[in-house]
Order: C-alpha cells, then structure tokens, then sequence
C-alpha cells in the first residue's frame, strides 16, 4: 500500500509534525464549515467589515482634504488682510469722491486730490479691506491678485480710447479727471 503525500513528506524530512497537525486541524475545520454551512457567513461578514473600513478610510481622507483646504482658504485670507493693511494708503483730506464698479453696483470712496488723480490714471487700486475699501499701490494689488486671483481688485485703465478718423469730435477730448 502506497504512503499519502503527508506520510511521503514526513519519511523525506521536508515537514515536521507540527506542520502536520496543523494542516489537519485546519483540514477538518474547512470539511465542518462546509457541512453546516457557515463558511459563507463569515466570508459575508469580513467581505462587509473590509467593505466598512475602506469606506470609513475613504470618507477620512475626503475630511483631511477638505480641512487642509480650509486651513490653506484662511492662511490666504491672513496674507492677504496683512498685506492690505502694511500698504494702505490713507488721505488726510478724504473730501474727493472716487467712483468705481464691484459687481453690478457702483462704489464710492472718499480720498484726497493726489490719490484720486493718480487712482484715475491708473497707478493705483482699490480693495476690499476688512473695514471696508482700501487703496493700495498697483504692485501690491498683483501680489494680491497672485494669491487669489477672484479677489476684488478695481483698478482704472491706462489706455486712452481708440477714435475713429472721421470722429467730428475728435477734436474735443473730455479729460479723465472730469468731475460731474
């Protein structure tokens, strides 16, 4: 009669007894999982455990992602607040109107004569400042602009209009600094 495969192994040294009773034990464990029929049970219970965990660890990340996208929106805001106010410039005689757009609505700040004319030609920009409008120089509103680009920056353009040849009034140019 011939040996079976366990015997064979054993006789040639390449497995233990140990090795042995344990690949029995877990032999008849499998045979007794599947006569009552509980294999199945526990495979659905670990398949939904792993299932479970692996959506908590996805829905874990999601959370981080937004938290750290938050930290960096207000990191930004800081910056941003910081800058505006180290280079504010402020009138002493705020008695001139200066009207600019935001939005669909047209905004008003006071300022002084030389911070008007040099906001009309363009050389500076106003902002929004936690207490309200702020003007700032041109660079300053670019490094802005950098570090969120859809922040509200006004800024007067520095490029006269285009007149035509035949324009009758070409003539008559009406001066930027016009009050009305």
């Amino acid at each position: 009669m011939a040996k079976s495969l366990q015997e064979q192994l054993l006789a040639a040294g390449l497995a233990n007894q140990q090795k042995a009773k344990k690949a029995n034990k877990e032999k008849k464990r499998q045979e007794h999982l599947q006569r009552t029929g509980k294999e199945d049970v526990v495979n659905e219970s670990r398949e939904k455990a792993e299932q479970a965990r692996k959506e908590k660890a996805r829905h874990d990340k999601e959370l981080n992602r937004q938290r750290d996208e938050q930290a960096q929106q207000k990191a930004v805001a800081a910056q941003i607040r910081q800058i505006t106010e180290l280079n504010r410039i402020r009138s002493e005689q705020a008695d001139i109107k200066y009207q600019f757009v935001q939005g669909s609505k047209v905004k008003q700040i006071y300022v002084d004569q030389a911070v008007h004319d040099r906001l009309s030609r363009g050389q500076l920009a106003v902002t929004v400042a936690p207490d309200g409008f702020a003007v700032i120089p041109v660079p300053v509103a670019e490094k802005i602009l950098q570090r969120s680009p859809d922040h509200f920056i006004a800024r007067a353009e520095n490029s006269a209009p285009q007149l035509d040849d035949d324009d009758p009034y070409a003539a008559y140019q009406i001066p930027d600094d016009l009050m009305w």
